[in-house]
């Protein structure tokens, strides 16, 4: 795909069938088994958050784009690096222009992949996670002419053609431990993280702080997946959650990515409640699944790719509950249907709202484990 490229009337129609279907007809590269992406470990720089936004709508004529997905694993059964191909397609289609997705695993397939990507020279090429965080700085600093966005990560210092987009993970975190603080019988919770590295803290930390906002003799424990497979072990994850409901806990965050459906596994069997991650995991394990600490990816990619490509994107842009970049089910208008437990407790849900709406106020400050 060379830029600028004039899109036929009967790509934009295969285009649109192949949405309708559920399936792309673009060219994918694909390379080994699945894996899964962490989230960044790195220490964003300050950031300005972005308008509210409902995904964007394009009513005036737009010149037709190319854009490349460059993921660092496999999509497979990881949610995040899904909705980013999702973002990613949604803006190519609605712009008239075209897209493609490479997927890597591991360093050298992450390098040739971003090369390839380069020699195609799309209008942007949208990358994901902290695994990519040094290649978007080094590959952005050596093509100026090149633009690149980067999801949940950024170097220290970006170049001006990377853009950033980072979410703000502590206020859906804490809010979830507001429905655990109300809910749990033992005043006992824990977590299963994937590692143990500070980022994770704005997920099992502000969990715990948010129950403890409700009861502050809530006891709080977290264990970590780690190994060479943190995002895709549920095996491993559901063993550490079995032994962590052993020791009292009655509701327990999953924060494992595609390891997560252990801790589901571990809830059924032992009758505690779970949490989820990035989409609404209540579907896989109904009655036993809380809520879910949402980032909308897809969202997040079409709002910061429109930005890049109308020239009004800043370096870092922050996305969290005012920025509809991050949530929980309880606040969604779909939350009847979700077959999540927090439904159940309507009461509980209008205190969450209420904590939410002060969140975005800033009548209620939120503690970001990661910056202390």
């Amino acid at each position: 795909m060379k830029k600028p490229r004039k899109i036929l009337i009967l790509m934009a129609l295969v285009a649109l069938v192949a949405v309708a279907c559920g399936e792309s007809e673009e060219e994918t590269t694909t390379t080994a088994a699945a894996t899964t992406a962490a989230p960044t470990t790195e220490a964003a720089p300050e950031t300005t958050a972005a308008p509210a936004t409902e995904a964007p709508t394009t009513t005036a004529a737009v010149e037709p784009v190319s854009l490349i997905y460059v993921s660092p694993n496999p999509l497979g059964v990881n949610n995040f690096l899904i909705l980013g191909e999702v973002g990613t397609q949604r803006v190519a289609e609605r712009r008239g222009g075209t897209w493609k997705t490479f997927e890597s695993v591991d360093d050298s397939t992450r390098r040739a992949n971003i090369e390839a990507a380069i020699e195609e020279a799309p209008d942007v090429i949208v990358l994901t996670t902290f695994t990519l965080v040094e290649m978007a700085d080094e590959y952005s600093k050596a093509n100026p002419d090149q633009k690149f966005i980067i999801i949940d990560a950024c170097p220290d210092e970006p170049a001006p053609n990377l853009h950033c987009g980072v979410f703000r993970e502590h206020e859906g975190a804490f809010l979830l431990g507001v429905m655990a603080g109300h809910l749990s019988e033992a005043k006992q919770i824990g977590s299963v993280a994937a590692l143990d590295i500070p980022f994770f803290k704005r997920w099992w930390q502000s969990f715990a702080e948010g129950a403890q906002s409700v009861d502050p003799d809530i006891a709080n424990s977290v264990v970590f997946i780690a190994g060479d497979n943190p995002f895709s072990d549920p095996a491993r994850a559901k063993e550490l959650a079995l032994s962590l409901a052993a020791q009292g806990p009655d509701h327990i965050f999953a924060v494992g990515a595609g390891s997560n459906g252990g801790v589901f596994e571990a809830a059924e069997e032992a009758g505690f409640l779970s949490y989820g991650v990035d989409v609404n995991e209540c579907p896989s394990a109904p009655g036993y699944i809380v809520d879910n600490n949402l980032k909308v990816v897809d969202a997040v990619v079409e709002q910061l790719l429109d930005q890049v490509l109308d020239g009004t994107a800043g370096p870092v842009v922050s996305f969290g509950l005012a920025e509809g970049g991050t949530g929980v089910m309880a606040l969604q208008p779909d939350l009847a249907d979700s077959q999540c437990v927090i439904a159940d407790h309507p009461d509980i849900v209008e205190e969450v709202r209420a904590v939410a709406e002060g969140i975005i106020d800033g009548s209620i400050v939120v503690n970001d484990p990661l910056f202390g």
